[in-house]
């Protein structure tokens, strides 16, 4: 059977791409909706680095960037241990809407997973970015 590789998410946001741009890419915009502290590199080859008040973290490293335009990262696969190799392909494409953006993500890369490692991380990342996404909403809307 085949398993789904990627997650494509899209959401339509009031605010000008370059407002959505600051908050996928500055330690100010990550570290408020997308975790709780966060340091950024903003580069190609750079890294992100996030941390929640669970004490989770996580290293994001930058393999694409097209100001203000298109953000890409790769990042640890959920589920898996610590020092795996393994990583998905998260792309945020902005495109200007109106007077404010339609914002497109796309995590790709569980396709290189077996059955049960495929269903937490694809399932866990399927509900994670609803809900990071609400809270990226939030931030942008200043409600958070």
């Amino acid at each position: 059977m085949a398993f789904p590789d990627r997650i494509e998410r899209t959401v339509e946001l009031a605010q000008a791409p370059e407002r959505v741009w600051a908050a996928l890419t500055t330690a100010e915009g990550l570290g408020t909706w997308f975790g709780n502290r966060a340091e950024v590199d903003l580069r190609i080859g750079g890294q992100a680095k996030l941390c929640w008040e669970s004490g989770d973290t996580a290293t994001l490293t930058i393999e694409r960037l097209e100001p203000p335009r298109v953000f890409a990262y790769t990042w640890p696969i959920y589920g898996l241990p610590d020092g795996d190799p393994r990583r998905t392909y998260v792309e945020f494409t902005l495109e200007a809407n109106g007077g404010g953006t339609t914002l497109t993500v796309v995590e790709s890369g569980f396709s290189q997973l077996p059955d049960d490692d495929h269903k937490k991380a694809f399932s866990g990342n399927t509900e994670g970015w609803k809900n990071e996404l609400g809270e990226l909403v939030a931030y942008l809307d200043g409600k958070l």
